[in-house]
């Protein structure tokens, strides 16, 4: 059987000159593949005709303990360099065309290597981030949509990912004789699975024979019309084990409680935020943000052609034992003490700042999440015996920006 240490998973950038790593403190992965066969009938038959198949569904879920890193936000949305120190910030505007493939490498209890399970061309459809209560372990969770799920094992048994970036008078040779490509057993002669050129920043899918080509007994894969600068990626399957498979972080922290976030609530016209848009008392948060996609195919051709997404939705949900009632008054968009509280006169420009540290003195900031123009659209005040009062507050938006900058977040 193969236990879960065995079970290591690995993301792949497709767009960009942006490289592949292993997914750290995952805690749960969840595909779920809907074939999409239709059964055929006619009349004057008692059986059916047969079966259509359209492409797959697969529904791609994945948790993670938080630990402070931004890396994974950067990979699903392929860029190495944005929401980091200095930098800008990732929002939801990263997330319309962006793809990457996730495999995970499996070994039994023997240690024998049993065979690599591919999802490819994976698309963002939302994410979350959720501190359950004061010392509950923070938690995110992603959302993955695609169209394939493969399992390569026997002589196809590891999914093999390498770059070259292309130096001057570069014949666009890039051997590969160390782990030979393995020809796909459903194919003739298909070797790679697919070869991508970053040029100028900008990243081609190449055709087999029109762009590159790939010969099985010198082991050589050819970029045609190879250019100084050029960045190619390429995936195919082999035999032979990839250098890494699953690197141990041990640099980052094991995982984040409630207690090393701060959560702030502000109107900006207020002229904040200041650190006196702390909110106490919260016993637990949930940031969710779903992207609208439309992802279009085309009359000939099985594959998505394009990608984007329509629509954003934030949401935030912060729920409290009721003391005082300082999240009413932001909403509301007056004082301490206001005498009156209607909710018919609440802003519908909040501003939302989840900031996540190292650990609970808050000295360093890993990242956090800044959340703009949202608007409550639920509170509850519920009570039951041999209960304090809880409250909660739901507020919705559409943009957000994730960063490691503090100037990025207000404060």
């Amino acid at each position: 059987m193969i236990n879960f240490s065995s079970y290591k998973p690995r993301i792949f950038p497709v767009l960009g000159d942006v490289h592949d790593a292993e997914i750290d403190r995952a805690k749960n992965i969840d595909p779920n593949v809907s074939l999409n066969r239709t059964k055929i009938w006619e009349l004057g038959r008692e059986d059916h005709v047969g079966y259509l198949s359209t492409s797959p569904s697969v529904a791609y879920g994945l948790t993670q303990g938080e630990y402070g890193s931004i890396e994974f936000y950067e990979k699903i949305t392929n860029q190495d360099t944005k929401g980091g120190l200095g930098e800008l910030a990732i929002t939801q505007a990263d997330f319309k065309t962006p793809y990457f493939d996730i495999c995970a490498y499996l070994t039994d209890d023997d240690d024998t290597y049993r065979g690599t399970m591919y999802y490819p061309n994976l698309r963002t459809s939302g994410f979350s981030v959720n501190i359950p209560e004061p010392q509950g372990i923070i938690e995110r969770s992603f959302d993955m949509v695609g169209e394939s799920a493969i399992t390569w094992q026997g002589d196809n048994k590891y999914l093999i990912y390498g770059s070259h970036t292309a130096g001057s008078g570069d014949d666009g040779e890039i051997d590969l004789t160390s782990r030979p490509a393995v020809e796909d057993p459903d194919t003739a002669d298909k070797y790679m699975i697919r070869v991508v050129r970053v040029r100028s920043g900008t990243s081609t899918v190449l055709t087999i024979t029109t762009d590159y080509s790939y010969d099985s007994g010198t082991k050589i894969l050819t970029i045609v019309s190879a250019a100084t600068n050029d960045v190619y990626k390429y995936w195919y399957t082999s035999g032979t084990a990839p250098a890494t498979q699953f690197t141990d972080n041990d640099s980052d922290v094991a995982g984040l409680l409630g207690d090393c976030a701060s959560i702030y609530l502000y109107i900006p016209a207020s002229g904040h935020p200041v650190a006196g848009d702390y909110i106490y008392r919260l016993q637990s948060v949930n940031l969710a943000v779903t992207f609208d996609r439309e992802d279009l195919r085309e009359i000939g051709n099985k594959d998505v052609v394009a990608r984007g997404v329509k629509s954003t939705t934030v949401t935030a949900t912060l729920g409290r034992k009721l003391e005082q009632f300082t999240v009413e008054e932001v909403l509301r968009g007056a004082v301490a003490d206001f005498g009156k509280i209607d909710v018919e006169k609440f802003s519908d420009e909040i501003a939302l700042i989840i900031k996540i540290f190292s650990d609970n003195t808050k000295a360093t900031l890993k990242h956090g999440f800044l959340c703009t123009s949202m608007s409550p659209t639920s509170v509850k005040h519920g009570a039951a015996v041999e209960n304090y009062t809880d409250g909660e507050a739901v507020i919705e938006g559409s943009t957000f920006s994730i960063s490691a900058d503090a100037t990025v977040l207000g404060i």
